[in-house]
Order: structure tokens, then sequence, then C-alpha cells
């Protein structure tokens, strides 16, 4: 681990665990840092509030990290996961699930389906559930936080 690695890896371990205790829960902050990736969990019960409606809280510290490691050191851009309980795992199937069964379902109804706005993680989670799926085409259409997934089946 270089000097960048350590100082991201405790900016991130301090930020999350002041998190934690300004939100009150009952629980404990893990970091590890692997290459370019600093990935901090955080581990306990009822998480919900950490993690947020569709993840907005989780993703907003996790792009707090980042920015602060941007700013404290031009040089040593890593990238930052924040995750709670294995959500992200959890998320992604979720999404990919969704992502065939509206995709068989633009198939059958011959119409575009749109899903409603995602941040750039989701929409790209939705792009590769489908990139390989018979019969349709992904494209993201709209811009900043309204940006959303279009699924278009396309004619034999």
């Amino acid at each position: 681990m270089t000097a960048g690695d350590g100082d991201t890896h405790d900016l991130v371990e301090d930020l999350l665990e002041r998190v934690v205790d300004a939100l009150g829960l009952n629980a404990s902050v893990e970091v590890v840092s692997d290459g370019d990736t600093v990935t901090g969990t955080v581990h306990g019960t009822d998480l919900g509030l950490f993690i947020g409606r569709h993840g907005q809280t989780i993703e907003a510290v996790q792009h707090l990290a980042y920015r602060m490691t941007v700013h404290r050191d031009e040089g040593a851009r890593k990238r930052i996961v924040i995750d709670a309980e294995g959500y992200r795992a959890r998320r992604e199937d979720t999404l990919t699930s969704m992502a065939r069964r509206l995709g068989k379902q633009a198939v059958e109804e011959g119409k575009i389906i749109t899903f409603e706005p995602m941040n750039p993680q989701d929409r790209r989670v939705v792009h590769l559930a489908l990139a390989k799926f018979p019969g349709v085409v992904t494209k993201s259409d709209g811009e900043g936080e309204a940006r959303r997934v279009q699924i278009i089946p396309v004619r034999r």
C-alpha cells in the first residue's frame, strides 16, 4: 500500500464512521484497499437509513468520499465503493432480473419500455443485462438526474 492508498483508506474509514455515528446506527465499518479500488462496507442490522431509497444515501456517501479524496490529492485517484451488508450485489441482481423480464415484455408487445430515472451505475447494470438479449437494444435518454434506460424491440 502506497502513502496515497493509506490516506484514501483512512479518509473513507473516517467518513463512514462519522456517518454511522451521525445516523445513530449500531454498525461497524470495514475498509479494504485493493489496487485502484478502496471499498468501504458498513456492517450491522437495520441499515435502511444508511442505504436510503433506491440507494440514494449510499450513492451520496460514495460520491462525497470520492470528491474528498480527489480534492485532497489529485494524483491519487482511486475508485471508491461504499456498500452496506451486500446491498450493491442485491441491487444488481434485482435490476438484472427486472431488465430481463422487461426485455421479454418489450419483445412480446413490440413496444418501447422506459425505466424510471436511474443513476449511471444502475443504468450500466441494465445495459449489460440486455447487451446479448435477443430482440432488443437499449439506449439511455434524457439529461442529468432524469436520464433513463429505454428497452427498444428490434425487428428480426
